[in-house]
């Protein structure tokens, strides 16, 4: 008889399990709540851009570390400072600059993984870029759970208080002007906080992936609903069944949990999509 669900997350050698579900679960409300902005504004190609850019953050990380030239600069660290950059780099020359936004977002996209991998490739010892680009949630540990569960409130509490200025802004920048809202600023604050959930999600599946699970889940609830808080709460509630459910997956069929769970996403997604387009329901 097949265990079930609650058998396998009990047994005594599934706390890597556990863990693994608790930092998807944990992330699923930063991860609703920002990929909602994200997929209402359309700032999915800025958001892969600031993803790819991390790993630069990552590599010079440890090649700081190996060299023994700032040993408080952890891959952490590297990864905050390098998204709040890319995500600060990317407002301003969408806000100022007469550049095509897809060419800075492209080259920014490259600059950011060959660095990375420049600094992995002159850094001492054996470095396994796989582990950063594709994630590892197995491995989350005690205190990264900690780490994600911090970085929920700092993520959550902006988003949340200033709602209606978001929405504004996503949806109708001339009469957020009109209502004297500082619309450049609110921008900017809103790809810092795409930049801090992206932070947080390479964590969970890593920076290949990432774009899909921040996106995937609002534009699922998008099909249902027609209010942005609603897309949230869909978005929260969706990606954290499809964690429990990647996580499910892999365990029964020896997959890696990553792609297990962007598997499970993108698969309900596409058939929702399908079955609208051939409905030719365009709500």
């Amino acid at each position: 008889m097949m265990e079930t669900w609650i058998d396998i997350l009990t047994a005594p050698d599934t706390a890597f399990l556990r863990r693994a579900l608790w930092a998807g679960l944990l992330a699923a409300p930063a991860f609703g709540v920002t990929g909602s902005y994200v997929v209402a504004r359309r700032l999915s190609g800025m958001a892969g851009s600031i993803a790819h850019c991390i790993l630069g953050g990552i590599g010079l990380a440890l090649f700081l570390q190996a060299r023994e030239i700032a040993p408080w600069f952890t891959p952490a660290v590297g990864s905050l400072v390098s998204a709040l950059a890319a995500a600060l780099i990317l407002g301003v020359v969408s806000l100022r600059s007469r550049e095509r936004e897809d060419t800075v977002i492209g080259a920014l996209w490259a600059l950011g993984m060959s660095a990375g991998l420049l600094f992995i490739a002159h850094t001492p010892g054996y470095i396994d870029p796989m582990r950063y680009l594709f994630g590892d949630i197995l491995m989350v540990s005690p205190n990264q759970l900690r780490g994600i569960a911090a970085l929920d409130g700092i993520i959550l509490l902006p988003a949340v208080l200033l709602y209606p200025r978001f929405l504004a802004v996503c949806f109708d920048e001339e009469f957020a002007r009109v209502r004297g809202l500082k619309v450049e600023g609110y921008y900017l604050l809103l790809l810092a906080l795409a930049a801090l959930t992206i932070v947080q999600l390479v964590q969970v599946v890593g920076i290949v992936m990432v774009i899909a699970l921040l996106t995937v889940p609002a534009a699922t609830a998008g099909f249902f609903v027609t209010r942005l808080w609603q897309m949230m709460l869909g978005a929260t509630l969706y990606c954290g069944a499809a964690v429990v459910a990647g996580l499910l997956l892999a365990y029964r069929l020896n997959w890696p949990a990553g792609p297990a769970i962007i598997l499970t996403a993108g698969t309900v997604y596409l058939a929702l999509l399908a079955v609208r387009s051939l409905t030719g329901n365009q709500k």
